[in-house]
């Protein structure tokens, strides 16, 4: 049963698009976020293995609401790797092992970028779709990449 919330099928489908896209950027930093945590040495070893972790906790929070969103416009939630590496902007790195100081800036580039990029949506979801529900949303996600980015960037002295 499609949702009757004041918003047209077209435009909820539109939004779920948007929202399957940060859905896929979510779970592309989850993975390389644990990919960082699992694998940090160095000085520091301990204590960034602890904010890593810290972080794809929250992703993981976030990732779920993400795909809950998505089932509340009415639509289904793509769930599958393949379907989040095609519909995601970030890029991987297979095969790749960073250093501390990589890592650190990766994940800073990443969150900055999604941080941008969401503050392009929230025009769309408010002025296009119609869907202030998912612009406050996409804005506390936003705030959330924010924080995570404004404490990666204090390593980067």
């Amino acid at each position: 049963m499609s949702p009757n919330i004041g918003i047209t099928p077209a435009n909820l489908k539109k939004s779920a698009s948007i929202l399957g896209t940060i859905l896929s950027n979510e779970m592309t930093l989850y993975v390389k976020t644990r990919k960082f945590h699992w694998n940090i040495s160095g000085n520091s070893f301990m204590e960034l293995h602890k904010l890593f972790e810290e972080q794809y906790r929250i992703l993981e929070a976030q990732i779920d609401e993400v795909a809950e969103r998505i089932n509340q416009l009415g639509e289904k939630t793509i769930g599958t790797m393949k379907e989040f590496i095609e519909n995601s902007t970030l890029k991987e790195s297979p095969k790749e092992y960073a250093s501390q100081k990589h890592m650190l800036s990766e994940l800073l580039e990443n969150h900055e970028q999604l941080v941008t990029e969401f503050r392009s949506y929230i025009p769309i979801f408010e002025e296009e779709t119609k869907d202030v529900g998912s612009a406050d949303f996409v804005t506390g996600l936003l705030q959330e990449h924010e924080k995570m980015a404004w404490i990666l960037r204090r390593y980067q002295v």
